[in-house]
């Protein structure tokens, strides 16, 4: 089973076992957190899209580490005009682990 889940401003393809980094979440290192904002739930065929969330559809999932990415460089320049801008940036990110996918009490339909 699989599912689509919404976290800080993206979308996710996730299934159990998977292990993604996402935009920072505030939660402890081992802890469990729930996503409950899944766009879509499928298993082989079927497939249920919400709208826009799926109803009682909940993905369970641990919290592994937080970290931050490689900085990105950032270079701006206006040529003839003696002006050069040089700045990084490194985004924060949490790393979980998906333990189980669950589409509530309906039953999963295309």
């Amino acid at each position: 089973m699989y599912a689509v889940i919404k976290t800080g401003g993206k979308q996710y393809r996730v299934r159990a076992g998977e292990k993604i980094k996402v935009e920072q979440i505030p939660a402890d290192v081992g802890s469990q957190i729930t996503l409950d904002q899944v766009l879509l739930v499928g298993e082989g065929e079927s497939v249920k899209i919400g709208t826009p969330v799926v109803a009682g559809a909940t993905v369970t999932a641990s919290v592994l580490a937080h970290g931050r990415h490689d900085k990105i460089k950032i270079f701006k320049m206006r040529r003839r005009k003696h002006y050069q801008k040089h700045q990084g940036h490194r985004q924060n990110y949490t790393e979980i682990r998906i333990d189980a996918v669950s589409a509530a009490s309906a039953a999963v339909s295309s």
